[in-house]
């Protein structure tokens, strides 16, 4: 007994096989980190396009049930490769938020529905080919990438998400009752979990603590009384259905199993889409890079070789192709299992794959997915808000791992005070091009990696 809940030497190592009882859980932790944020781009940008409810209805089934099963497999490829294709590091792969801005650009532009929505799977076959080739290539352009630089990358990543986490931790968006007391209670009683598990524990169940806090979280809303629908009043007197009942509903009407359906949207390539994809496509190879540095420094200490970093990036371009065909948003490397990976430091590849396997599972068991997919968004939140500042962490030990000297310092600096500034506050870019709103306004990631890339080429080199 007392070895019971020892941890495997092999979850701190990317080979080896681990056992199932141990595997298992911490794989089912990463899928639970992602599920929501891997379905909700899809729901918001049908939206946009007004692919929802009568006749788009099972359409809009059919392409979450294929963005659950494209994550799980492209995840395998970005495990364990094929080729030169997959870098072969603990990183879940899902469908990408990044991409938002210029998608809902392209839906206004091109008018909105079934047109539009091919437009964007069209311009992204094509933009995932060229990220594809830009991994290739990405030895030779590996000098543009010191640790201040992935460094300074991985920190504005993790700053950005901080609060998309607290905002979980608040109800989640557009949530009625958003920042009430239940949803922070909630929210709060997962950290207080979590932290006994990571803390007073040892082993596996440390090492499972964001998995029992979740759980915990879930068990918690249900003696809340949040399993029938229940009514709250704003502050205007407005009655409303609190946003984050757990809808059984939803779970008993789905099926057991489906198959899942090959290019339920045809392609369309129109230039108007595809160039501003493109350049989205250059930004998220960036950002991939930095996922990629963020996760090997965070979970093993060291920094990501080449062979790691270029396999990577193509596997985030040929997997957004392939969700693509599927009718599926561009498919990328997942920042919150970075920070889950900095957190529990379990970087093996077979507990990471039995998440992915169940990812695929979930597409094909719709009943499975619905399941989790009506987890309150405080119950995440709890989760979020250390897993997101653990990103941070690794950020500023990638940036120290050299001396900080007064160049770098400067790129960090100016990377993250302009870069990152500009980007959290888009306001700032309501007079400029429409193109440079869409790159550069949609988070503080993408101009803090170039501010950061610019200034690494600039500034002349220190003796």
């Amino acid at each position: 007994m007392k070895n019971k809940f020892k941890l495997s030497e092999t979850a701190f190592q990317l080979d080896g096989r681990m056992p199932l009882s141990q595997a298992i859980p911490l794989g089912l932790q990463h899928v639970l980190a992602m599920f929501v944020g891997n379905l909700t781009p899809l729901l918001i940008i049908t939206g946009a396009c007004g692919l929802v409810g009568g006749e788009f209805a099972d359409l809009q089934l059919s392409l979450l049930q294929n963005a659950m099963l494209i994550a799980g497999v492209v995840t395998l490829i970005q495990l364990f490769s094929i080729g030169p294709v997959g870098g072969k590091v603990p990183i879940i792969m899902g469908t990408s938020s990044g991409f938002i801005g210029v998608f809902n650009s392209v839906a206004a532009t091109m008018g909105g529905g079934v047109l539009a929505y091919g437009a964007i799977m069209g311009a992204s076959i094509i933009g995932g080919l060229f990220e594809t080739v830009l991994g290739f290539f990405l030895k030779p352009l590996r000098r543009f990438f010191p640790a201040v630089v992935t460094g300074t990358v991985v920190l504005s990543i993790g700053l950005s998400l901080i609060s998309v986490g607290i905002n979980s931790f608040g109800g989640g968006n557009n949530a009625a009752d958003f920042g009430s007391m239940e949803n922070l209670l909630l929210a709060l009683f997962v950290l207080v979990v979590i932290l006994f598990f990571k803390h007073w524990t040892k082993g596996f169940l440390s090492s499972s603590s964001i998995l029992f806090g979740i759980i915990a979280g879930y068990i918690a809303a249900i003696i809340m009384g949040l399993v029938l629908p229940r009514t709250g009043i704003t502050a205007d007197g407005v009655e409303y259905t609190k946003a984050w009942v757990l809808n059984w509903d939803k779970v008993k009407d789905a099926s057991w199993f489906a198959i899942p359906q090959l290019m339920p949207v045809k392609p369309v390539f129109d230039v108007r889409a595809i160039l501003p994809v493109l350049i989205m496509f250059i930004v998220t190879a960036v950002e991939t890079v930095g996922d990629i540095s963020g996760v090997m420094e965070g979970g093993l200490g060291r920094e990501a070789t080449d062979k790691e970093l270029s396999g990577g990036v193509m596997c985030d371009g040929l997997g957004s192709s392939l969700a693509a065909v599927f009718g599926v948003l561009p498919n990328t490397s997942f920042s919150q299992n970075v920070g889950l990976v900095a957190m529990t430091k379990v970087v093996n590849r077979f507990a990471l794959a039995t998440g992915a396997i169940f990812l695929i599972l979930c597409g094909l068991c719709p009943k499975l997915a619905a399941l989790v997919s009506i987890m309150p968004q405080s119950v995440l939140g709890g989760a979020a808000v250390m897993m997101f500042s653990s990103i941070v962490i690794s950020g500023i030990q990638l940036i120290t791992k050299e001396p900080l000297s007064a160049r770098n310092l400067s790129i960090v600096s100016v990377a993250l005070g302009v870069g990152y500034g500009m980007g959290a506050n888009p306001g700032i870019l309501a007079n400029a091009p429409q193109l440079l709103q869409l790159v550069f306004g949609g988070s503080g990631i993408v101009p803090a990696a170039m501010v950061a890339i610019l200034l690494n080429i600039i500034l002349p080199k220190e003796k």
